[in-house]
Parts: structure tokens; sequence; C-alpha cells
């Protein structure tokens, strides 16, 4: 009876849809990416190793990674739609120099010495001229990726970094244009015609989709909108990306770019938002299947039989690629931290040289083996990025603040002593300087000083939670201390220092939450505010003025909110029954008389176990 259950669940399964590899790719990622996460690799090595255990190198269990990757590259195609609509025209515009000027020197420089090596390597000129320009194209996925992770895509570093992946990504169309051309001949002559339409096709495509992003799609969204369905809203963007990919892809010209312009010209659409929010789920999820897929085709076999020659290429070409990146980026004027950070993040090939390397083979201009062999050296390249930023960051010193124009901390004689000049210290230092007191204001970040020092404020440099530092500022002759560092770690370390070697000096705090409140008050502060708090008050006594109530009833609603706040946080600190008791009666209280005053007559047993609920320590 059992074999006979088994035997019908296969044949089932044989008959429906094969769910064990989405399962495993769903499982590799959600087991892998964390764990790799968790070791400080990035999240993009954990797809691609969870992709090599996967594919045909590893357990074998996805025997045609192709597909996949074919697929999956639509993940891109919407990363960079996503991109296309952070960049208005504007700003596009005003990356221009370093789009067209830095990009065009790397990419042409790049290339013009992976070329040289190639043939140095012992390929013919032509093969080594597509090997090295498809080298120099580095992979946009992981790139941004990277950027994206760390938050530095919006920094002068990072918009760089974009404008030279934008460049890259242009270039793949003229590099496509010059493999046709070198192909040796095995059909008719193309006539003039021919040679006119091939350039005028994609620049007819492309104004194509700027009249339909200017005067049509904005409209359609508009009109989408009024029916209030959002799987409509969805399946338009969708429809938007996936057509812009479509109709540039026909006419030979980048899928990506497509959706990069698509999204450009939507950036400034009242429903941009609307579209990011619409496609991220499917970008993030088909970009992680992209890697998966990388990782997948990596073949072992291939690098094993032709290992030397594979390492060889591999060493050379990320060695000379970075090398070139530096030098260009220190010759432009770019620091040694940020030139080596981008020698090192775009020293690898990318996933365009797959496109270009399977146009060659295609044409004729290498064999199936050379392609192998140049596929497994731009996916290690890949690989290894992710592991050489790490090693880079783990290596090179943490930069150094230059103390040009800055004071350190020597005998402070102030009554008043601020720790931390951010937002918070700006604003609560006010009210004392307009009653004329005088402070001694410190802060350990020297480029916010020398900001602060042009509106006329005299702030001295100084680490806070350094014992030493707080002897030299003249803690132990202080009234008061203001502790309004932006670091929760460094508050609390603060407050326990003042009261362990000055307790007689009344502390102060700015607090992140309830529960860094309650540490600090532990730690002896006198005063802590919760940095959101009472902002959060004034908005919410904002919100029913405007909808009509009197001030006296704001008055009334705003004391009963801060009274019933007090006896949680009375409650939480000391683990009080009594305070959560008293808590629970006073918000029960306060439920039950403003809805009878609304006219619903309601049960106070009704609401107790919701107020309990309210009240109870987290």
């Amino acid at each position: 009876m059992a074999s006979e259950i088994v035997e019908h669940g296969v044949a089932a399964a044989a008959h429906g849809i094969d769910l064990i590899p989405v399962v495993a790719l769903l499982g590799a990622a959600v087991i892998g990416v964390p764990l790799f996460k968790r070791l400080g690799l990035g999240s993009v090595l954990g797809y691609l190793a969870a992709g090599l255990l996967l594919g045909p190198s590893g357990i074998g269990l996805i025997r045609d990674p192709e597909s996949v990757l074919t697929t999956a590259e639509l993940g891109v195609v919407m990363f960079l739609f996503i991109i296309g609509l952070e960049m208005e025209p504007s700003r596009l515009w005003a990356l221009r120099k370093q789009i067209f000027g830095l990009g065009v020197v790397q990419v042409a420089v790049s290339g013009a010495l992976l070329t040289g090596v190639g043939v140095l390597l012992g390929f013919a000129p032509i093969v080594a001229f597509v090997f090295g320009m498809g080298f120099v194209l580095t992979s946009t996925a992981i790139v941004m990726q990277i950027l994206g992770e760390r938050g530095e895509l919006t920094s002068p570093s990072g918009q760089r970094v974009v404008s030279i992946l934008l460049l890259e990504d242009l270039a793949i169309v003229p590099l496509l244009a010059v493999v046709a051309l070198l192909a040796p001949a095995s059909g008719p002559e193309v006539g003039l015609v021919g040679r006119v339409l091939a350039v005028a096709v994609p620049i007819g495509v492309v104004a194509l989709l700027i009249v339909a992003g200017q005067r049509i799609m904005n409209p359609l969204f508009a009109l989408l909108a009024s029916s209030k369905q959002r799987e409509v809203m969805t399946a338009a963007a969708l429809l938007v990306v996936l057509g812009a990919a479509l109709l540039f892809q026909a006419v030979g010209l980048s899928m990506a770019m497509g959706a990069f312009l698509a999204g450009v010209l939507l950036s400034t659409s009242t429903f941009r938002r609307q579209l990011e929010v619409d496609v991220e789920p499917f970008r993030a999820i088909l970009l992680g299947l992209f890697f998966l897929a990388v990782g997948m085709s990596l073949d072992l076999g291939t690098v094993g039989g032709q290992w030397q020659i594979i390492a060889m290429s591999l060493v050379a070409y990320m060695v000379v690629k970075a090398v070139a990146i530096y030098v260009i980026a220190r010759l432009l004027k770019s620091d040694h931290d940020e030139a080596l950070e981008r020698a090192v993040l775009m020293g690898q090939g990318g996933e365009f040289a797959f496109v270009l390397y399977t146009t060659a083979a295609t044409a004729g201009l290498i064999d199936g083996p050379t392609n192998a062999i140049f596929t497994a050296t731009v996916i290690l390249s890949m690989v290894l990025t992710p592991l050489l930023i790490v090693g880079m960051r783990l290596l090179t010193p943490k930069p150094v603040q230059s103390m040009d124009g800055v004071e350190e901390v020597n005998g402070l004689s102030e009554r008043i002593l601020v720790i931390g000049f951010g937002r918070f210290g700006q604003i609560a230092t006010q009210t004392l300087l307009g009653q004329g007191h005088r402070l001694s204001i410190i802060d350990n970040d020297t480029d916010m000083i020398r900001v602060a020092a042009q509106f006329g404020f005299k702030i001295y440099y100084g680490d806070g939670t350094r014992l030493d530092m707080l002897r030299a500022a003249g803690a132990a002759n202080v009234d008061l201390v203001l502790i309004c560092v932006n670091d929760k770690a460094a508050a609390t370390q603060i407050a326990e220092l003042f009261r362990d070697e000055f307790p007689l000096v009344k502390v102060m705090a700015r607090a992140f939450d309830r529960v860094h409140a309650i540490e600090l008050v532990k730690a002896g502060v006198d005063f802590q505010l919760r940095e959101l708090f009472e902002s959060a008050v004034v908005f919410g006594a904002q919100a029913i003025r405007t909808l009509g109530a009197t001030e006296d009833e704001i008055e009334a609603v705003v004391e009963g909110v801060r009274e019933r706040d007090r006896m949680r946080f009375k409650a939480q600190l000391f683990d009080d029954v009594s305070a959560i008791d008293a808590a629970q009666k006073l918000l029960l209280k306060n439920a039950v008389e403003q809805a009878r005053e609304g006219g619903v007559d309601i049960d106070a047993d009704s609401v107790a176990d919701a107020v309990s609920k309210i009240t109870r320590p987290t």
C-alpha cells in the first residue's frame, strides 16, 4: 500500500510542476545569503556560492543554468529601471561630464590595456580585443548591489561609479556592432540601405520611447490609478519595464538600457514612487536569481582542465584593470581611498561580457572552448570581488580625520558641558545660549566642527567616551552636562562614566527610544528625553486641532498621553506590579470615559484585556 502511494505521488509530480528546483533555489538563498552577510562577506557572494552548490559543478540539482540565467537577466533590467527612476533628466545632465568624460576615458584606456594583455597571453589580436573589451564591462548588478547595501549610491563617489557603469552599459551597443563588422563574411553583402537602416532603426526606437515617456505614460498611469485596482498598476509597471526592454532588444540594443531610459523618463512622474514599489519585489527576487544563475554557470570542469590559462587571465586582467582604474581616478583628482575603493569594486568583468562573448562565438570570431575560458574568467572575477572588498577593508587603515582648523580639548572652564553638536545638540543649546549661558562644546566629527565654525560656533574636538578626554574638558568642575551624541551605546557609556567618576554633576541625555531611556536612567542620568516623543506628541496634538478639537480638549488629551507614558515607563523601569496595575486602571478609566462621552455605552470589563496588553512591559 505504501509503495502504491509513493508511486502515485511520483507520477503526479511527473505530470505537474516540478517544484524541487524552485524550492531548492529559494532554500539556498534563504540559508546562504543571511549566513554570508553574517560573516561579513555580503549577499552577492552568498548567492554565487548557493548557485555553485546547486549547479552542474555542485550537487547537480539544476542541469541547465543557461535557461535560469536567461530569465534572471530580467533582474538586471528591473534594477536599471529603478536606478533610472532616481535619475531625473536634470540630474543625469549634471553627470554628463562624468558619464562621457570619466566613463569614456576608463573604458578606452582599460580596453586598450586589456587587449594588450590578451595578446601577451597568446590570443590572436581580434580574440584578445573581444576578451579585453568584454572584461572592461563591469558587473552593474554586483557594484550597484554593494553600493546600495552600504547606502553609497547617492554619495559623490557613488555617483561617479554609477556614471561609469552607465557609460559601460551604453558601450555594449557599439561593441556588438564592432563584433558584427569583424565577423567573417558568410552571407550576401549588406547594401547602403541596409546600413542606413541599421543605424536609423535604433535611433528611431530611442526617439519613440522618449515620446511615449513624455506624452503617453503619465496620462496612462493617471487613468489606471483612477480605477483603484492595485494589481492593474503593478501590471502596467511591469509592462513599461519589459516593453521598453523588448523594444530595445528587438533592434539590437541593450535590454537594460531600454529599461533605464524608461525609468529616467518616468523619474519626474507623480507615480514614480508607486512604480518603484510595484517593481521592487520582482527586481529583488530576479536579481537574486541572476546571481544564483551566475554561480551555477561556473563550470569547474572547464576551470580544472584549463586552470593555467584561466588563472593567468584572471590575475592579469583584474590587476591591470584595477591599476588602470586607480591611476585614472588619481589623475582626475580623486583621493587615494576613493581611487583604491573604485579599483577593487570595478576590477571584475560583468554580465554584459557574456552577451559580447556569445555574440562573438555566434559570429565565428571565437570558438566554443575559448568562449568557455572567457566566461569562466569573468565569473571567477565576479566571485572574487566581494572577497577582495572585505580584504581591502580589513587591511587598509581606517581614514584619519584631518585636524586642520580644529582645536583639541585642553582645560575647558565653562560650567556647562555639551557632548555632541549634531542636529539635536544644535537645537538643545539654543535656549541656553539665549539665556546668556557660556558653554563648552565637544564633538568628534571634524567636518561638522569646521562647518559650525563658519557660523560662529567654537567647538572643540573630543571623544566623550574617553575618561581622559572628559577630564581635559573640565568635567570634574561643570555643573551640568548635556549628552547629545547620535550613538546609543556611546550615550550610555558617557552617562556611566559621569555616574562613576563625577557623581555630583547633573546629567541630561538624549534618548533614542524607551529601552534606551531606561538604560540611561539606570546609568544615573538626572533627565532623559526620547528624541521623537515630544515632536510626536506635538504632531498628534496638531492633528486633532485640525479636526476641530478645542484647546482645552487638546490640553487634556495631551496630558493624558504624557501621564500614561510616565506610568508605563515607571512600570517598565522597575518592573513594578503596582505601577502596572495603576497604569492599567488609568488607561481603563480614560478609555471608558471617552467612549461614553462619544455616546457609546461600553462595559469596562470588555476592554480590560486590551488595556493590560498596552501596559505590559516590552
